[in-house]
């Protein structure tokens, strides 16, 4: 007879390849839409395509935590992972932003690459507060304060 202890470990392991899966499905999307957003919108001097999915990641991520904590209540387990961890985090791209950053001050444009780093960060945190704001005005039923 198993002992209790290794039927735990197991199904947890069952559980993590499922949330792994997922989140590995959500990444692929989340990046296939980001390498669309980039195509649409080709670097012309400024990484407009890397501020445009950090700002509207962030305002998605907004989004779907008030979706996830306050409306649905008890999602689905695997929908965070797969939409914020996988979809959202395959989606927005710091690691690009800070490549972009670097590439703009070595050619010497200082100032641009000032306004770029300040400017996505700030976006980003008033992107997921109006995310937030905004889903909650949406979601908010009638008679509710």
């Amino acid at each position: 007879m198993p002992d209790d202890a290794a039927a735990r470990r197991a199904a947890g392991r069952g559980r993590s390849a499922d949330v792994g899966l997922v989140i590995a499905a959500g990444g692929a999307l989340g990046a296939l839409a980001r390498y669309g957003v980039a195509l649409a919108l080709p670097a012309a001097g400024f990484p407009w395509a890397t501020l445009l999915v950090n700002v509207s990641g962030s305002l998605a991520i907004g989004v779907l935590m008030v979706l996830l904590t306050e409306v649905v209540g008890r999602p689905h387990r695997l929908a965070r992972p797969f939409v914020g961890v996988g979809l959202l985090g395959g989606y927005t791209t710091f690691s690009t932003y800070a490549v972009d950053a670097h590439l703009l001050a070595g050619s010497g444009a200082l100032g641009t690459a000032a306004v770029y780093v300040i400017g996505t960060v700030i976006g980003a945190l008033l992107a997921v507060e109006a995310g937030m704001a905004l889903t909650r005005l949406l979601t908010r039923t009638k008679g509710t304060p």
